[in-house]
């Protein structure tokens, strides 16, 4: 049994990982909760119910398509809604509310299009699990984490090896530094919304093959991103995805002592721990005294 939590923690954490590392990358660049993440985690899925299911398309067509989808959506939200605010010197607490209604409004767009009852995009025969040391895994479980390890791979070297991840860190750092060094910082704002759009996208695709879909799924997902992020150290990427499968196995490995119910009670005791002894999380810094 004990094995077995361990590989549904693992599953869990790497949906956690790739959530938390969308969201931290672009709490990074504009400074603010964007809580409308986790209605464009829900519509990743849902676009690809439409492309796959709906349309009948091929799913090694549907499913870029539902990622080009949802980067797009992130991107318009960027454009159409935060941008002009930040235009009109809008504070991060009405950017933070603003937010918040972008994700109601969002869920209940998708709630009148595709309705409330559960959909799946599982369309074979449901197959046993491998086994592995006792434990049962499907393929859609394998592919979830070495998907979410590729993606956070992929995004680290990205970040610490080329120049546009170091462009974008530079502008996370010191956002008016980066602008007197001449960088387009509304363009890299963009990028950063994509690029999370399209983690939270990957990771809702992924997750709706193993568990169905439904218009709320989104709000477990932001909120155990959010407590990722926290826990793993807010202004490091490594440390959101890191937090993530943390979280994960935390969650799962509990359910060995208490019932199931109290997973989401883990999380957030975790959570409160970690504000109270070390609200920088595991990788982040701690700030340091400056005396002059």
């Amino acid at each position: 049994m004990l094995n077995q939590l361990l590989l549904n923690g693992l599953i869990a954490g790497s949906i956690y990982s790739l959530v938390a590392l969308g969201f931290a990358l672009i709490y990074q660049t504009v400074r603010f909760f964007h809580f409308a993440h986790g209605a464009v985690y829900t519509f990743g899925a849902y676009f690809a119910y439409l492309f796959f299911i709906q349309l009948g398309l091929d799913r090694w067509l549907a499913f870029p398509l539902a990622c080009l989808a949802t980067m797009l959506l992130g991107g318009a939200l960027e454009l159409g809604i935060y941008k002009p605010m930040r235009t009109r010197k809008a504070t991060d607490l009405t950017l933070l509310i603003a937010s918040l209604g972008l994700y109601i409004l969002l869920q209940n767009v998708i709630s009148m299009v595709w309705g409330d009852d559960t959909k799946t995009m599982r369309t074979g025969e449901v197959v046993e699990g491998h086994e592995f040391f006792g434990a049962r895994i499907t393929d859609i479980q394998i592919t979830i984490i070495f998907a979410s390890l590729g993606l956070i791979t992929l995004i680290t070297l990205i970040m610490t090896q080329m120049r546009f991840g170091k462009t974008l860190r530079a502008l996370a750092n010191d956002p008016e530094l980066a602008r007197l060094s001449g960088v387009n910082s509304d363009r890299y704002i963009l990028y950063a919304f994509a690029i999370g759009s399209f983690l939270a996208a990957v990771a809702a695709i992924m997750i709706s093959f193993d568990t169905d879909m439904t218009p709320t799924m989104g709000f477990n997902a932001l909120v155990m991103g959010v407590i990722a992020v926290i826990v793993g150290g807010i202004n490091s990427l490594p440390g959101a995805a890191l937090g993530g499968l943390f979280i994960g196995l935390a969650q799962n490995l509990g359910v060995y002592w208490l019932p199931s119910k109290w997973q989401d009670t883990i999380a957030f005791a975790i959570l409160i721990l970690f504000l109270l002894f070390r609200p920088y999380g595991i990788l982040g810094k701690k700030p340091q005294k400056v005396q002059v």
